[in-house]
């Protein structure tokens, strides 16, 4: 076969300023999604990986596609919760892509009905994706969210559950969230702005036209964020307004939804709060006069700051992330030296207690807990080397019952793997958590082959969770890492404050650091290192490598977020207005000169770099497309290397990826095949 020719797109020069200040953008016009010559472009960039990396290993990526997807049970059935005399589920046929969701009446002998049927509904579409969905309080009617495009704006429907009907009205242009009032007839919801913003909360009325539904709130503040949701205990209404660092409630009884939402507490600048209620209180959980948050309550009619009471202390050491309530107990969930740990509080004779845990590194989340009066609290535990499994824990007698651990098909032994948290000096002085796992009889001599993970960005804590697509890479002789780089939160506030505004670049810093150590401690070399990150991870990977370019063998950015100066100075594009708080507003000088300094894209300087992997969807409603296309054309044309640069845009998804629980294995077979290809060299 002809060799294709090396990509190169056109330059326009485009002229942008600020400040004062010129920049140069050759590349403006691929942000013109409907001009011809930009879609030509992208499919030139894909045929060219195709055959250069496709092709070359179409083998190998078939292999490790039926590799993973071969440890998948074709035929799963998740743990059944209980509600209202029903018990959900969701269930997996052989060979099939989406979940059927089940429930089944809580009586003896009672058949299985089938709610919603993900395959049979997504036949037909390129993406399909079920959102939200709730049952209305009679049992009778389901509102359900959906979206076939992959630009999260979700349409929401109604399904008679007594009658098998779908109902002819629906809702477009919704963000998803939706919320029964107690009347079994009125919903609310929220749709968002030009920008994709969740901005209004609308009421509807079952039974009467979409285009008479009544706004019930508008969120004015394009840096907020607006929500509506049911609390657990089902006697409110709940809407949260919210930006990057403030936060507002209104509250409204689920039996008066005729009534208007009261404000619970006014926002505050930097104050942020979330409400939970239970029995004649609401729970607060808030950074008040407390960084890393602390716990407290107030009475029902009386919710504004003036009335709160202190539960939970702030403490310097532990921050308070979630808060599950129960009729007699809530439980607390603690993060402490970047591990969560769950604190149980009894409501009947005042003790408290903590769930133990033996690993030195793990994951543990609340898992479905919708019954408010029950002595069941059900979580999951997960390491990077232990398989999801679902526990129920009894608070009352403290014992655990173990409900489900995810099988991986064919095999598989824990003990044959290590996993271990180490902790790396950064250049400040500061140590960074590092996740590690490989398999036993790896090498410590820099000889074997590892991958770098990282994010570090709105307070994500990446968490050291299993992903049996790894094994693939283990048992080739990888170790895997996490770098729980600042701009996360796991060691707490400070470490999320520590990588974001003007303190970015840490985040940068201290996965060069972590990469570093790793070599240095020669867990890998720096011919046998690799590094992945996606979205805000992926400006991490653009950043790195225009400092450090000699670090890594190769690099997987996935929609990478790398055009920072550009889409935080244009509010037509969604999330810029509500990432102020997060990157800076660069109409201020000094965040556009501090983001000028460090954006991937203007920063890309002739020099070499190491071998690449981008990819990104047309759809992307987080990161445009045009982020990572401007990026790989402006490399193309400075680097001085000879390395391979691929550009991989898949035409129907958007920023999550394909839909279906097999289909995106397929991108993952793409990027291990680029690195094991890479080790070839």
């Amino acid at each position: 076969m002809k060799a294709i020719k090396v990509p190169r797109a056109k330059k326009n020069r485009k002229i942008l300023t600020k400040h004062g200040h010129q920049r140069t953008d050759n590349y403006y016009w691929l942000n013109q999604r409907k001009n011809k010559e930009v879609i030509k472009y992208l499919e030139d960039e894909n045929k060219y990986t195709q055959q250069m990396l496709n092709g070359p290993t179409k083998a190998l990526q078939d292999m490790l596609y039926k590799e993973m997807v071969g440890r998948i049970p074709q035929k799963e059935l998740s743990v059944p919760y209980n509600l209202k005399g029903f018990s959900y589920y969701t269930r997996f046929e052989e060979g099939l892509e989406y979940p059927v969701y089940c429930r089944r009446a809580l009586k003896d002998g009672s058949p299985e009905e089938v709610m919603l049927d993900g395959n049979a509904m997504a036949k037909g579409h390129h993406y399909f994706h079920i959102n939200n969905w709730e049952v209305s309080p009679d049992n009778r009617l389901l509102a359900y969210s959906l979206d076939t495009v992959s630009r999260r704006k979700y349409t929401i429907h109604f399904k008679d559950l007594t009658t098998g009907k779908i109902l002819e009205e629906k809702i477009k242009n919704t963000t998803g969230d939706l919320a029964w009032a107690n009347d079994n007839k009125t919903l609310f919801y929220s749709v968002r702005d030009r920008s994709l913003r969740p901005f209004k909360i609308f009421k509807h009325v079952l039974g009467t036209p979409v285009k008479e539904d009544q706004l019930v709130y508008h969120e004015k503040d394009s840096t907020f964020d607006v929500s509506v949701y049911k609390s657990k205990s089902e006697k409110y209404l709940i809407i949260n307004s919210e930006s990057t660092l403030s936060s507002e409630c209104r509250i409204l009884p689920a039996d008066s939804s005729g009534q208007k939402f009261k404000v619970f507490q006014p926002r505050q600048k930097e104050v942020e709060y979330q409400i939970t209620h239970q029995g004649d209180r609401f729970l607060i959980l808030t950074n008040y006069k407390a960084k890393n948050f602390r716990l407290m309550e107030v009475p029902e009619d009386q919710t504004d700051l003036t009335h709160w009471k202190e539960v939970i202390p702030h403490r310097e050491d532990v921050l308070l992330e979630e808060v599950e309530v129960f009729k007699d107990f809530f439980v607390l969930s603690e993060r402490k030296n970047g591990l969560i740990r769950f604190r149980i509080f009894n409501l009947k004779n005042g003790q408290t207690h903590y769930i133990p845990f033996n690993e030195e590194d793990y994951h543990v989340f609340m898992d479905d807990n919708y019954e408010y009066d029950s002595l069941l609290f059900r979580f999951g535990y997960t390491s990077l080397k232990t398989p999801q499994t679902i526990y129920d824990y009894d608070m009352q007698e403290r014992t655990t019952s173990l409900k489900k651990q995810k099988e991986v098909v064919g095999g598989y032994e824990p003990d044959d793997y290590v996993s271990k948290r180490l902790y790396v000096p950064a250049r400040d002085g500061v140590k960074v958590p590092l996740s590690l796992v490989y398999k036993k009889g790896f090498k410590n001599d820099g000889s074997q082959p590892l991958l770098l993970y990282g994010y570090g960005s709105y307070g994500i804590s990446i968490e050291s969770e299993f992903r049996s697509s790894l094994l693939s890479l283990l048992d080739r002789g990888f170790a895997f890492a996490v770098a729980h780089v600042r701009g996360g939160q796991e060691l707490g506030r400070i470490w999320y404050e520590d990588g974001k505004l003007l303190n970015k670049k840490n985040t940068f810093y201290d996965f060069i650091d972590c990469a570093q150590f790793l070599i240095n401690k020669k867990y890998t070399g720096a011919n046998r290192l690799f590094a992945m990150g996606g979205s805000a991870g992926g400006l991490l990977m653009g950043a790195v490598i225009n400092q450090a370019p000699n670090l890594f063998k190769g690099v997987v950015a996935s929609v990478p977020f790398v055009d920072v100066v550009t889409t935080m100075l244009d509010e037509s594009i969604p999330l810029t207005t509500g990432e102020y708080d997060e990157w800076g507003n660069p109409n201020q000088k000094e965040f556009y000169d501090y983001m000028l300094s460090y954006s991937p894209y203007d920063n890309v300087t002739r020099q070499d770099y190491p071998a690449m992997l981008v990819t990104t969807g047309l759809h992307d409603s987080q990161v445009q497309y045009w982020e990572p296309a401007k990026w790989v054309a402006k490399l193309r044309d400075k680097k001085t290397d000879g390395h391979e640069l691929f550009l991989w845009t898949n035409m129907d998804f958007g920023h999550g990826g394909a839909s279906g629980r097999f289909e995106a294995y397929k991108e993952i077979a793409m990027e291990y095949a680029f690195m094991l290809l890479l080790l070839e060299e």
